[in-house]
């Protein structure tokens, strides 16, 4: 598949969706928690502690909605600042209890309105990666749709970092991208392959450390009982580690981005 091609699957209408993924993986010992303690409950994040077989963890997901009802409630997955801190507070109360924290990335990008704007969108996102740099428990996100822009990165700051077989990882669109570089946003292909958002490509580039294979469809058991034991094993590897063994470890990941 061309990169672009990789875009079109991100976004596709019948993929699923970060509450697939937690349904799926955790079943009925998902308890969702909500509201950021300021302003409201953003339903764009879904957010809760679930059992990863005997292990709590807090799981959180930016949630598109599977269709155009739940895509209207949800905000397409563009979070507002109270998802953000919605994230960043069970993100804390997860280090009080030394909980592995699994975050599920699927958005175009937050969402760029006058309102979000006015409550602090941008300090918002500022706040979760400085938080989650030095966020005393493991960290693992799993971008399984679009991740884009800060509005990913905003759950992204983990001790590792996977993406699905036909998931894009980018700091812009690409028909973003060719409107500012060409003027022309049907240059959108073009911009895909320069960008290297795929997964494939992140991975040669060292930016993620694992490639998921895609499940079809929400019974695909196997895949889904694979992921969970995956995700197990990472978990148990870094919460043997000492907290700052943990947050050096974290530090070094991010410093070694971009090196030769």
């Amino acid at each position: 598949m061309a990169a672009y091609d990789k875009v079109m699957a991100a976004r596709a209408a019948d993929k699923l969706t970060s509450v697939d993924y937690i349904a799926n993986m955790f079943g009925d010992s998902f308890i969702e928690l909500h509201g950021d303690r300021r302003y409201s409950d953003d339903k764009a994040i879904v957010a809760g502690i679930a059992m990863l077989y005997n292990t709590p963890v807090t799981v959180i997901g930016i949630e598109k909605g599977r269709n155009t009802k739940e895509r209207v409630e949800r905000n397409f997955g563009q979070a507002h600042p109270e998802g953000y801190r919605k994230a960043l507070r069970l993100m804390k109360q997860a280090e009080k209890f030394h909980r592995p924290v699994l975050c599920f990335v699927d958005t175009s990008g937050a969402y760029p309105g006058i309102g979000a704007e006015e409550r602090g969108q941008g300090q918002a996102i500022a706040e979760n990666l400085m938080e989650m740099m030095t966020l005393k428990t493991p960290i693992l996100s799993i971008v399984i749709g679009e991740g884009g822009s800060g509005g990913a990165l905003a759950l992204a700051v983990a001790d590792e970092v996977w993406m699905m077989e036909n998931s894009v990882y980018s700091v812009i669109s690409p028909e973003g991208c060719a409107s500012i570089l060409w003027k022309d946003s049907t240059k959108a292909p073009e911009a895909a392959e320069a960008l290297k958002m795929t997964a494939q490509d992140l991975f040669k580039l060292g930016v993620i450390e694992r490639i998921i294979r895609q499940p079809k469809r929400d019974d695909d058991k196997a895949i889904f009982e694979s992921l969970k034991m995956l995700i197990s094993r990472t978990f148990e590897k870094n919460m043997a580690l000492s907290d700052e063994e943990l947050l050096a470890s974290r530090y070094e990941r991010f410093r070694k981005i971009g090196t030769p």
